[in-house]
């Protein structure tokens, strides 16, 4: 653990409420505004069209 607060969740709880996009294991990509997640990663993604929810084993990288 970094001593500058970089360790996964906490890089996720500063992305909450902002727009991400989201890299998965089968190449897809989704995009939209992240509005939660848990300790195993699962995140939820939400779009114009819809609400996602993503397991976080099928997450390749998050990024702005």
């Amino acid at each position: 653990m970094s001593e500058n607060g970089n360790r996964p969740l906490d890089v996720l709880e500063s992305s909450v409420d902002t727009a991400v996009t989201v890299d998965l294991k089968d190449g897809e990509q989704l995009s939209g505004t992240l509005t939660g997640y848990d300790q195993h990663m699962n995140l939820v993604v939400e779009s114009d069209e819809d609400i996602t929810i993503i397991r976080g084993d099928n997450v390749v990288s998050i990024r702005p």
